[in-house]
């Protein structure tokens, strides 16, 4: 989604200036540097006291779409998505409690997904590489980088015994968690850590009033949450490389080990026990703090608690590479239920989700949320299906790999297996429900084709262009239909995912080889489906590395997922500190900052305009503003999705009581739309704000044949380009004389004073 932001700020006599913001450029104000390489606020306006409009824009593409290593963002997808999750709750009026016990669901969420994670990779580099391939002569002959831990190929090198096996594959998750935990940090450093206008808080902005929390002088400060939560997911990811190795060496030490290394084991395995214990108390204890600035940080408990994991890490490891006469390793590594009892306890949260959602959504319904105020579970389930795909796909790539006969290890644990042989299943769901949206869009196209001609009375009629409008405007409607999309996904994928999880455990067998003794037919349908799903889970993951390869080296592919991580990063790092930081943390005190020290500079007025996600700033930044700012203010939005696509996504923080509550807040507003955008659409205020508020549908080409003014056919503009519409001048036109007559006269001999660029070069 492109977005734009901007402002304009004029404080002559009799005049206000409103300008275009952009993603792509910058329009400098006259004698004021320009934007820096990230994002950037122009300086304040110079000495010119002439009345023309001066336009001021803030640049933030890079916040997104910088360098090529933000194109690695990709991989952190679940995260994001179950981030998106915390802030899909329902308004809700009266129940403080379950919204705090919401919140509380979907952190737990999150810290299951970073375990799911490092277990992945755990049973790639321990399970299926050093305890199965290189503990089998045949596979380990096939990969000779495996040699100095095969004890064939080593002639019982020093490494070859499996304990010490496990604590050279322990490095590849450490290092991992290690990343994790740096990436998390830096981004850290360069948004959360970004204070805000400090300003008091406005009475009452609570769930049981007609404001957002986007109002609250915390919002956009979660520097303290985001430390507590780094440092417990770092000691989570790991704590589960530590408990891999604890788990394979107490299995050896009770069937006959040494009974000095199985009492050590058991100190471990129960500070291990207690390490888990501090990690869930710290994700349970504390959640946002968004009524205050909370400039206090947890020092000890953001350093303590990592490095206790790590030195637990460190004993462990020592403990396993201790000597053992005897161990062999034989079968699948010990911990395979592991991922049986993540994937129930991620079924158990979703359940919980929904009903809390449901509770919520009850004491205050809105017809227009997603999914009846469920949108939050139901993509709380996609993000831990995201995490299943991408760790069963590893799984079982390498599986395949590694065991190129087919015959020499035993494989990757079963549920994966069987998860994976559900996907074909959820693909046909996927398929029935394209070809139903399809069927839906090709009905209103045929009647768009009546309307087409209706808004081009008195021209010629040319049946290819009216199909391609009517085609676009019917393409535009599918955004409208994403709620079914993700509900019936999600809820598939939860009886999918159930079926796995009993499949798993009551056969403990591949599903071929668990239908053997069934009937013919049903034995080759499950024969079919493992397979298929083992291919498919791998293409999707290949291809997933691809497309995340190629963003690294193309910057137009580059550019390409920036924009579409701008609905997905808008938001603050509430549930997964992994997760891609929120530019917006970044972006919205930069603009509060500049309009506040302006209009507190000159006592002038402003309008404040912003093109698709660039509206979402724009309000976010008004919102975060004094209230007396706030009423100098007049928006002009246009492709906004504030209504579309947040309103009903968002429902607690964008829904109408939130966004009536911004247009009385502000002198004025004025909303532009297209039928033919899939993004951008009318707020639709209730009441009589409605059309105070949105213009009618922009018309979509410009001019239908060739005319004088366009000798070539005119575009179908769709999301862009909404300034080349005369009424975007009109508009900005309405809004300018609204405001000048309260605009104060110049101050001939006080000049505004500079402010330098505050935008900052991101990592």
């Amino acid at each position: 989604m492109a977005g734009e932001a901007g402002w304009s700020s004029k404080h002559a006599p009799g005049d206000t200036a409103d300008g275009p913001a952009g993603r792509d450029r910058h329009t400098d104000t006259p004698g004021s540097p320009g934007a820096s390489d990230t994002s950037g606020v122009p300086g304040a306006p110079s000495a010119d006291r002439s009345t023309r409009p001066v336009p001021e824009a803030y640049v933030w593409c890079n916040l997104t779409s910088g360098n090529g290593a933000r194109a690695l963002w990709l991989f952190l997808l679940p995260f994001m998505v179950v981030n998106l999750a915390h802030w899909m709750r329902p308004a809700s009026r009266g129940r403080r409690r379950t919204v705090r016990c919401y919140g509380l669901l979907v952190r737990l969420t999150g810290l299951t997904l970073t375990v799911l994670l490092v277990a992945a990779v755990c049973e790639v580099a321990l399970d299926l590489t050093a305890w199965q391939c290189a503990g089998a002569r045949v596979c380990a002959e096939r990969h000779t980088w495996l040699g100095f831990l095969s004890p064939d190929a080593s002639h019982h090198g020093w490494w070859s015994p499996p304990g010490r096996r496990l604590a050279v594959a322990a490095v590849i998750p450490a290092a991992l968690t290690w990343l994790l935990w740096y990436l998390s940090r830096r981004t850290w450093n360069a948004y959360e850590s970004q204070q805000p206008l400090d300003r008091l808080p406005e009475a009452a902005a609570d769930e049981d009033t007609d404001h957002t929390a986007l109002d609250r002088p915390g919002f956009w400060y979660g520097r303290r949450l985001v430390a507590r939560l780094r440092a417990a997911h770092t000691a989570a990811g790991l704590l589960t490389v530590s408990a891999a190795l604890a788990a394979a060496a107490a299995r050896f030490d009770r069937a006959g080990g040494p009974t000095a290394l199985g009492a050590l084991g058991l100190l471990l395995i129960a500070a291990h026990l207690a390490g888990a214990v501090m990690v869930v108390w710290v994700v349970c204890r504390r959640g946002r703090s968004e009524n205050r600035l909370d400039r206090h940080l947890d020092a000890h408990l953001v350093r303590r608690l990592p490095l206790a994991a790590l030195v637990l890490l460190i004993l462990t490891a020592a403990h396993a590479c201790w000597a053992r006469p005897g161990w062999e390793s034989s079968g699948r590594l010990p911990g395979g239920t592991a991922f049986g009892a993540l994937a129930l306890g991620q079924g158990a949260l979703v359940v919980a989700l929904a009903v809390a959602a449901r509770l919520l959504h009850a004491t205050r319904p809105d017809r227009r949320s997603a999914l009846r105020g469920l949108g939050g579970p139901a993509v709380a389930m996609l993000s831990c299906a995201l995490g299943g795909v991408m760790s069963g796909g590893v799984s079982q790539r390498v599986s395949d790999w590694l065991d190129g006969t087919g015959s020499a290890l035993p494989g990757p644990p079963v549920l994966l297996t069987w998860q994976a042989s559900v996907i074909p299943s959820l693909l046909v769901v996927l398929l029935v429900l394209c070809g139903h949206l399809a069927r839906r869009a090709w009905r209103l196209r045929r009647a768009e084709l009546a309307v087409v001609s209706l808004d081009h009375p008195g021209e010629p009629e040319d049946p290819a262009r009216t199909h391609r409008i009517a085609t676009t405007r019917a393409m535009a409607t599918l955004t409208d239909r994403a709620p079914l999309l993700v509900g019936a996904t999600s809820a598939t994928t939860l009886l999918l995912g159930a079926g796995a999880l009993v499949g798993a455990f009551t056969t403990d067998l591949p599903p071929d080889d668990a239908a053997r003794p069934a009937f013919a037919l049903v034995h080759g349908a499950a024969q079919a489906s493992q397979a298929l799903g083992s291919w498919l889970i791998g293409f999707g993951f290949i291809l997933f590395v691809t497309w995340g390869r190629r963003a690294y080296k193309d910057p137009a592919a580059r550019r390409t997922i920036g924009i579409l991580w701008d609905v997905g990063t808008f938001w603050p790092r509430a549930a997964h500190p992994f997760a891609p930081p929120c530019y917006a943390e970044r972006a919205v005190p930069d603009l509060t900052w500049r309009i506040a020290t302006w209009t507190r500079a000159t006592g002038g007025r402003l309008v404040l305009s912003g093109h698709s996600q660039g509206s979402v700033l724009a309000a976010a930044a008004a919102w975060q503003l004094p209230a007396p700012v706030r009423a100098r203010i007049a928006l002009l939005t246009y492709g906004c999705p504030l209504e579309r696509l947040y309103g009903r996504w968002f429902p607690a923080h964008f829904g109408p009581d939130a966004l009536g509550a911004l247009h009385r807040d502000v002198d004025c507003w004025r909303n532009l739309y297209r039928l033919t955008d899939p993004i951008g659409g009318p707020v639709r205020l209730p009441g009589g704000c409605g059309p105070e508020v949105d213009r009618p549908p922009l018309k979509d080409p410009l001019s239908y044949g060739r005319t004088a003014t366009h000798p070539l056919p005119a575009p179908i503009l769709g999301h862009s380009d909404y300034q080349a519409d005369p009424a975007f001048a009109e508009e900005r036109a309405r809004l300018l004389a609204r405001l000048a007559p309260a605009l104060p006269g110049p101050r001939p001999e006080e000049p505004a004073p500079a402010q330098a660029d505050s935008g900052r070069s991101s990592p």
